[in-house]
């Protein structure tokens, strides 16, 4: 895909830490709905930021924060194919620095006039969705999805979010991919279980041919006809939330 135009800006965290974001713009006039497309363990990269442009031309003013700001050096981008270096970086965040994180997104957007501070949303992949889940436990946002996001249930990785349902603002979306190695089927379902106690609203889709990171084209595992429908599914999701 053709690289994302688009600007860097810096947000100041309340723990005293700066944070950049890629930030692209809609190009209509008026006030659009707005939404934060949190990374995959790889950074905010030539994909994130592309999925960001994509926003801008469907018409949202998108923010993409880099939430490894504690640990990596501005602008860090990892290597698909060297999962073991990114670890460090994963290892290091905390729910606690990423809730100070959304937290800034979350007042930017609701700061520029561009933006309609009732129509703010949040999506994510892989790690991203775990925390797209956790900002909307957080924030009263309009919706928000996940594309495989993990650890959400409790796994080996740790404890999980579940104990979060209960106050998730806006409806959620789940996409999954069937042949996902990382996120197995009992994750899945104990993630719905959960919603379900809890009343929420959700929309659960699994791609039964697609593994983990089918939406992404730099990766091995992309899968194009799901990663198409899949996008398809996002944008009417929110449009209709």
């Amino acid at each position: 895909m053709p690289a994302s135009s688009g600007s860097t800006i810096e947000l100041q965290i309340s723990d005293g830490t700066t944070m950049q974001a890629f930030v692209a713009h809609q190009e209509s006039p008026g006030r659009a709905p707005a939404i934060v497309v949190f990374q995959e363990a790889f950074g905010v990269n030539h994909h994130i930021r592309d999925v960001a442009g994509r926003f801008a031309r469907a018409g949202y003013l998108a923010i993409a924060p880099e939430l490894y700001h504690r640990s990596a050096p501005p602008g860090w981008k990892g290597d698909y194919n060297d999962f073991a270096s990114v670890m460090p970086h994963v290892r290091a965040l905390t729910n606690a620095g990423m809730e100070l994180d959304v937290h800034a997104c979350f007042d930017w957007l609701r700061s520029q006039d561009e933006a309609d501070p009732e129509m703010i949303f949040a999506t994510g992949f892989c790690m991203g969705g775990r925390v797209s889940f956790l900002a909307n436990s957080l924030l009263p946002l309009k919706a928000a999805a996940s594309f495989y996001g993990g650890p959400i249930a409790p796994s080996e990785m740790g404890p999980g979010l579940l104990d979060r349902t209960p106050a998730l603002h806006g409806p959620m979306l789940f996409v999954w991919g069937g042949q996902d190695q990382h996120i197995g089927p009992e994750q899945r379902r104990a993630i719905t279980e959960s919603l379900d106690e809890a009343k929420k609203i959700y929309v659960n889709a699994e791609f039964s041919d697609a593994g983990h990171g089918f939406f992404c084209d730099a990766r091995s595992s992309y899968n194009p006809r799901a990663a198409q429908q899949a996008w398809a599914l996002l944008l009417e999701f929110l449009k209709t939330a």
